[in-house]
């Protein structure tokens, strides 16, 4: 039996546009399926070492919810650089400011801290809106498992 190993050509033509709305989805659950679509794990044809996965969208990203206190706990760090040049906000925050940036670092979080994980976080769009400029891609929307705990 053949192990299928995809070369980067073969990886790039099979890629597909996925829409994601992040209304009432819990952040953590949310983050985890967008990083398996972005790494390519839902396909049969992953391959570890390729960047096979496909291009996601992620619309409504103010209005997830998370769970317990973590609104209030959790924080973002920032440097300046320069000396004593450490801000933070919390997440509370950080989703009136900039709430797409939520998302975006919970799935970075997710994926390889390599070459490989910085290239498909390229593949990643989020916006705070019901809107977004890539209706020419025709994206599909992509349907998440429902919690099993709700």
């Amino acid at each position: 039996m053949k192990t299928l190993s995809l070369s980067y050509e073969e990886a790039k033509s099979g890629r597909e546009w996925w829409v994601v709305d992040a209304t009432d989805k819990t952040l953590g659950r949310l983050a985890s399926e967008i990083a398996q679509v972005l790494r390519g794990k839902h396909k049969p044809s992953f391959t570890p070492n390729v960047d096979c996965g496909d291009f996601i969208i992620v619309i409504n990203c103010d209005k997830f919810h998370v769970t317990g206190n973590r609104l209030d706990d959790k924080r973002y760090y920032r440097h300046s650089r320069y000396p004593g040049g450490l801000k933070s906000r919390t997440m509370r925050e950080q989703l009136e400011r900039q709430p797409q940036k939520i998302i975006f670092e919970a799935v970075k979080g997710m994926v390889p801290k390599t070459r490989l994980g910085r290239a498909q976080m390229k593949k990643l769009r989020v916006y705070a809106g019901p809107d977004h400029p890539h209706k020419a891609q025709k994206p599909k929307v992509l349907e998440l498992q429902e919690s099993r705990y709700e």
